[in-house]
């Protein structure tokens, strides 16, 4: 399991005091405004932030950060990830499962049958689908739904499913 999550990137600055657009990644941009500090990822260095202010404007989130109170500061940021540590990402429901802990997991069938894993999560309107691809690229998209997800072992890495007529095509 992952043991961060990304919330956002950094799309530029805002204003002259050291203020950033961020794109948030996560379901509910709103919860910016429940976390005192976010770990900046700029790949080859990261860094904590203490969050300062935080405010809306279109698709973005406005943060000012502690650390930084010119735009020259933060010029430099552009690009970069926005990650928390796992135990400040949201609590999830009984049945619910963050989307990184999920790529790479092993799909079979209940008799065993090994349909490949699970290389992206589709988000629709109504439910995820789950992009499962075997060893030669071939692939599969099962529902995220109760009639089909039978269990999911993070630990063992396993999810079990139940293929409903017309799903398969490999």
């Amino acid at each position: 399991m992952v043991k961060r999550f990304r919330v956002g990137v950094i799309a530029g600055t805002h204003g002259l005091k050291g203020e950033v657009k961020i794109f948030p990644t996560t379901d509910d941009p709103q919860r910016f405004r429940d976390l005192d500090c976010v770990i900046l990822d700029q790949g080859k260095s990261e860094r904590t932030l203490t969050i300062r202010s935080v405010k809306f404007f279109k698709k973005f989130v406005i943060v000012g950060f502690k650390e930084f109170d010119r735009i020259e500061d933060v010029e430099k940021l552009k690009g970069a990830d926005i990650m928390i540590p796992r135990e400040k990402a949201m609590p999830l429901e009984e049945g619910e499962y963050f989307i990184p802990d999920l790529l790479g997991l092993k799909v079979e069938t209940g008799d065993g049958r090994v349909l490949g894993e699970i290389k992206d999560v589709i988000e629709t309107g109504a439910n995820n689908v789950y992009d499962v691809r075997d060893e030669e690229g071939r692939g599969i998209l099962i529902p995220a739904i109760p009639q089909c997800i039978d269990s999911v072992d993070l630990e063992e890495g396993v999810m079990k499913v139940t293929l409903l007529p017309g799903l398969e095509n490999l």
